[in-house]
């Protein structure tokens, strides 16, 4: 099967866009009738009741390309019973977060499930084809997919945050050598490339519509999963992991200084830098840009450089240069309040 053009990535993500878009305007009528609002409190940074579940769209959208692209990933190399495990798994993790959008449930519960589907994938994957490095990979991989679910989830506070995230990850990850092959990987991002602009449209500040958990912990899965099988295509894991660092980083660093603090870490809270920043008087446009910035003159030249030479030293640096970067600004704004 001929490979994916980029004129065809280009019109994937086109689609996509265009999808979600239009899609989430009866979407969100539905969940203002169905009253599945996210009211604000004193955790939040938002001031008026916006509806959630607007994750539903990327979803269903991705999905249907996850079928579509069905022929190419096979003939690609890539096991059926791994690819139904992918789109399963991708599935119970948006339909556990549209759960916990209508009712909030208990964490334990939450992570039972979410390790679940995170080991039923993994499982699959690593007896189906050798990309995870045995069975040590793949006892990393489950908690590693775990936490990509939840820190997504996590950096989905301010308006068009996580969004742009999406669409930075995925557009860097089909626009730079080696990351990515030209098969149904490509295309599986080009359509989460266009679902994050099309969910923009209703998301940028002032947002009128939120992911809610179904989006961020679908998104968080894929993200996983595109990583996990980039190299089934002649892609690569880590460059791809570098491209979501700015998330990577300011959830991890927070989790862990939290942690250090005594306080307890498993409850809401406004303490990562992209929160302390708002919080400091950054409007929400200043914010999108220098997340914007981060991504192309940081993440995505050590991607690139990651998916060459570089290898794990470029990837290090890359992990070094936002964790300083985390420090600095989580400085600034502790000094500033």
């Amino acid at each position: 099967m001929a490979p994916l053009s980029g004129d065809a990535l280009s019109v994937i993500v086109a689609i996509a866009a265009l999808a979600v878009a239009v899609g989430l305007a009866p979407l969100r009528r539905w969940l203002l009738h169905a009253a599945v609002l996210d009211r604000p409190n004193a955790r939040s940074l938002h001031h008026v009741p916006t509806p959630r579940g607007g994750g539903l769209a990327i979803a269903l959208v991705v999905l249907v390309a996850h079928g579509v692209m069905a022929p190419r990933l096979l003939a690609g190399g890539i096991p059926v019973t791994v690819l139904l495990a992918w789109s399963g798994a991708a599935a119970g993790f948006g339909l556990l977060g549209w759960l916990d959008d209508r009712r909030s449930r208990a964490v334990a519960g939450r992570l039972l499930a979410q390790f679940a589907l995170a080991a039923t994938f993994v499982g699959v994957l690593t007896a189906h084809a050798a990309v995870l490095g045995g069975l040590v990979g793949a006892l990393l991989a489950v908690p590693l997919c775990v936490w990509s679910v939840n820190l997504y989830n996590f950096m989905d506070g301010a308006d068009g945050f996580a969004g742009l995230q999406l669409g930075l990850t995925t557009a860097g990850a089909l626009l730079l050598p080696g990351v990515l092959g030209d098969g149904g990987i490509a295309g599986a991002s080009a359509a989460l490339t266009g679902a994050a602009l099309g969910f923009l449209v209703w998301n940028r500040p002032p947002a009128r519509l939120f992911m809610g958990d179904a989006g961020s912990y679908f998104v968080g899965f894929e993200i996983a999963a595109l990583a996990m099988l980039a190299p089934l295509e002649g892609g690569a894991t880590l460059p791809f992991l570098v491209l979501f660092l700015p998330f990577v980083v300011d959830a991890s660093l927070t989790l862990v200084a939290r942690i250090f603090a005594g306080e307890r870490f498993w409850q809401p809270h406004r303490q990562h830098v992209y929160q302390r920043l708002l919080l400091a008087g950054w409007p929400p446009s200043r914010l999108l840009f220098a997340l914007a910035v981060i991504n192309v003159t940081v993440c995505w030249p050590l991607a690139w450089w990651s998916a060459g030479e570089g290898g794990a030293p470029a990837a290090g640096l890359a992990a070094l240069l936002l964790g300083a970067l985390w420090a600095w600004a989580r400085v600034a704004c502790t000094e500033r309040s």
